[in-house]
């Protein structure tokens, strides 16, 4: 068995053999026309060289600083373009001419090159090229040392805007900032700090004594400072003096009353209602006294404003003693806080003194770095401009243009070596576009290529199918008709069974209802449809075809059936009744067909109808095996509305035929990805079957006893006879 490479390369050649032929003619006469060219004169070489100086005495840093780069010059930057058009305009030759020129660099010295048959013309072109390189290298240095004065003069006045905003910036800042960094408040801020500190402390003593009597005084009055207030005022009023006065003369003569009569007694009512009005008027004028007339203070009990204003003189003036005492804790504490925030004001103030002066520094620091840079700026600007009167070429001519090596006249070319040569290239050229353009072309070429591409993408591969070569006469065949194995004996029938029986090893149980599809038209899958189940007849299972290609005409002419001609009028009625659209194959036991009443419109609506799902159902339950010819995937999308019906999908390759993109496409269509098609019902991809693949089959010479063959040559032909379609005849036969 051939390599699969190998054998794509051989099927590429037998289709592309015309490139192949063409290509290895046009590289016979193309060295056959640079055979015939007369050898041109063999040129001379002239040689130049120049040599590297420099100033004997440079007084700029600038001026030698250019030597020191000039020393570091490329002959690519001596001898470029410009200076090769300068010199060509110079001894009137074309520019691309002077390409040929090479100058190169070794201990110091430059050698200019110069192939030309004219020799007296090249050594003219060596000469000025030298001359202008000379040019080159001084108009390199002027470069350098105009560079340097443009680009000072650029930055100048950038540098000079610079160092006056910093000094004004230092200005600026001593202006606003520099009495108070150097004058006495720098000195004094430590002392008012400390004299803060110390008033804060006597305050601080005073509050402690002053906390320490009031503490003593609410001791002895068993009241605070709010509440010895509150006392004061009620004791000092009159009105609530003359007031309890009056309750307590009530509250006597109610007692006594009380003593000798009820509640209900006139008299005990009316000093209820004297204390009541008392009382009221109590309350009111105690809010009063406390409360600026009793518009804020809350109105108190009877009792407490009685007891608060029982004070005797000496606790009143405990209490006013008291009182002046909580004043002045407050006042104390306000100056407390007053000499703290001060404190805080200054030690702030003294904290921002080193910040200035670091500020001050930078400031002027500043300053003189940029006036450095300026400084620095026009020093090399005087230098760069003094350094123009010593800008020289670093190159000179150390010897003339010279003849290095004599041009001498060309031979004449062998013609068989170059045709010899031209056609090895042919060869080589014409074989590898063939290799392109079949590794180009996207088809399967074989079904080893065929074989690979199903197991990366781990589908199986079910079965191959061989081509097939007709044995009947083909003259009495209609053109529509396909050379279909009804023949018994036919050596072609054991690769169908063999799929056959591969297809009932699939699945927990045999399979009966089998779709056959393809990706493209051409590819063989009804006529591998029509085998596969006249093999399962011969196999002696009941056996069903159902055209359901309903976009093609029927192929059933193939199996000597006529079919109805009422079925394209009312398709639908057509399937209604599985018994009127179903018929007998003659020639073939067991198997029945239902020819397609396409190709009609609409071929969808059809297909999704329930008579088209309730005919599989009944096919399902009659028949112990049922094949499906849909149409081709690419084209509509029959196959998918009829694989939920069946127990799975077969789908047919042709090399030659196949595109390897196409099969991909298809096989992802119906395989999907398991994570982003989720929930999504996939079709169930059985395998594929690969139709006319090159296989041996074994046919006895014993059938062609009829034609007038002699056996050698007849068994040399049928190994010879297979055809791209995959189908040979005894046409082909005889013509051999």
């Amino acid at each position: 068995m051939a390599i699969p490479i190998i054998k794509r390369y051989l099927i590429a050649l037998g289709l592309y053999k015309w490139v192949g032929v063409a290509t290895f003619t046009v590289a016979v006469g193309v060295s056959g026309i640079v055979a015939l060219q007369p050898t041109p004169e063999e040129k001379s070489t002239i040689l130049g060289t120049l040599r590297k100086v420099s100033p004997i005495l440079l007084f700029s840093e600038t001026g030698a600083q250019i030597q020191q780069n000039a020393q570091a010059v490329t002959p690519e930057m001596l001898l470029n373009d410009e200076v090769r058009q300068t010199v060509a305009e110079k001894v009137l030759v074309d520019p691309r001419k002077l390409k040929g020129a090479k100058l190169a660099f070794k201990a110091d010295t430059f050698f200019l090159s110069y192939e030309d048959t004219d020799t007296e013309k090249a050594i003219e072109i060596v000469d000025a090229l030298m001359e202008q390189i000379v040019q080159q290298s001084r108009k390199i240095n002027t470069t350098s040392q105009r560079a340097i004065i443009d680009e000072v003069n650029k930055r100048l006045p950038a540098a000079k805007e610079e160092l006056e905003k910093a000094q004004q910036d230092q200005q600026k800042f001593e202006r606003e900032e520099e009495a108070l960094l150097v004058t006495s408040r720098a000195a004094a801020l430590p002392g008012a700090i400390a004299g803060s500190r110390q008033q804060q402390d006597q305050i601080k003593l005073q509050l402690d004594g002053v906390e320490a009597q009031i503490k003593s005084l609410e001791t002895q009055l068993g009241l605070t400072a709010d509440q010895a207030y509150v006392a004061r005022a009620l004791a000092a009023d009159p009105i609530i003096a003359q007031l309890r006065v009056q309750l307590y003369q009530v509250e006597n003569e109610l007692d006594k009353l009380l003593l000798d009569f009820t509640e209900e007694y006139p008299s005990v009512v009316e000093l209820r209602r004297q204390k009541q009005v008392a009382e009221q008027q109590l309350q009111q004028r105690a809010t009063e006294v406390l409360g600026g007339n009793g518009i804020a203070a809350p109105l108190r009990k009877v009792e407490a404003i009685r007891i608060d204003a029982s004070l005797d003189p000496t606790r009143q003036q405990l209490a006013e003693t008291l009182i002046a005492l909580t004043t002045q804790q407050e006042q104390l504490q306000k100056q407390l806080q007053t000499t703290i925030q001060i404190e805080q004001d200054l030690l702030a103030e003294y904290a921002t003194i080193p910040n200035k002066q670091l500020k001050l520094t930078q400031l002027q620091e500043e300053v003189a770095v940029k006036k450095s840079r300026l400084d620095k700026m026009r020093v090399t600007l005087e230098d760069a401009e003094a350094a123009e009167a010593e800008i020289i070429s670093s190159v000179a001519i150390a010897q003339k243009a010279g003849v290095a090596k004599k041009g001498e006249p060309g031979g004449e070319k062998s013609m068989p070596l170059m045709l010899a040569v031209g056609g090895l290239a042919g060869i080589v050229v014409g074989g590898g576009l063939i290799f392109v353009l079949g590794m180009l072309s996207g088809k399967f070429y074989s079904w080893e290529e065929i074989q690979t591409a199903l197991k990366e993408k781990d589908v199986p591969l079910l079965g191959l199918l061989p081509d097939v070569m007709y044995f009947d006469n083909m003259e009495a065949m209609d053109i529509e008709e396909m050379p279909l194995l009804v023949e018994h004996n036919s050596p072609y029938l054991e690769p169908y069974e063999k799929l056959r029986t591969n297809l009932q090893r699939q699945g927990t149980k045999p399979l009966k209802v089998l779709l056959l599809s393809s990706g493209a038209k051409g590819e063989g899958k009804t006529f591998c449809a029509y085998n596969l189940a006249i093999a399962a007849a011969r196999a002696g299972r009941r056996t069903l075809l159902i055209e359901a290609d309903l976009r093609s005409p029927s192929k059933v002419q193939s199996l000597k059936i006529v079919p109805d001609p009422q079925r394209t009028i009312e398709p639908l009625r057509y399937y209604s009744d599985i018994n009127d659209c179903i018929q007998q194959v003659p020639e073939v036991e067991n198997l029945y067909v239902i020819p397609s009443p396409g190709p009609v419109k609409q071929a969808g609506g059809i297909i999704e109808s329930s008579e088209m799902k309730r005919l599989l159902s009944d096919s399902r339950h009659r028949f112990d095996f049922v094949i499906l010819d849909s149409p081709c995937i690419s084209k509509n999308n029959d196959a998918f509305m009829l694989e939920p019906y069946t127990d799975g999908m077969i789908i047919v390759a042709r090399p030659h035929f196949t595109i390897s993109g196409v099969l991909a496409e298809v096989i992802e269509q119906l395989t999907g990805d398991d994570e982003d098609e989720s929930g999504k019902y996939i079709p169930k991809l059985l395998g594929v079957v690969v139709n006319a693949a090159d296989i041996p089959i074994d046919i006895p010479l014993e059938q062609f006893d009829d034609l007038d063959i002699p056996e050698p040559q007849l068994a040399d032909s049928l190994r010879t006879s297979t055809l791209n379609t995959g189908v040979g005849t005894l046409t082909q036969v005889r013509e051999q």
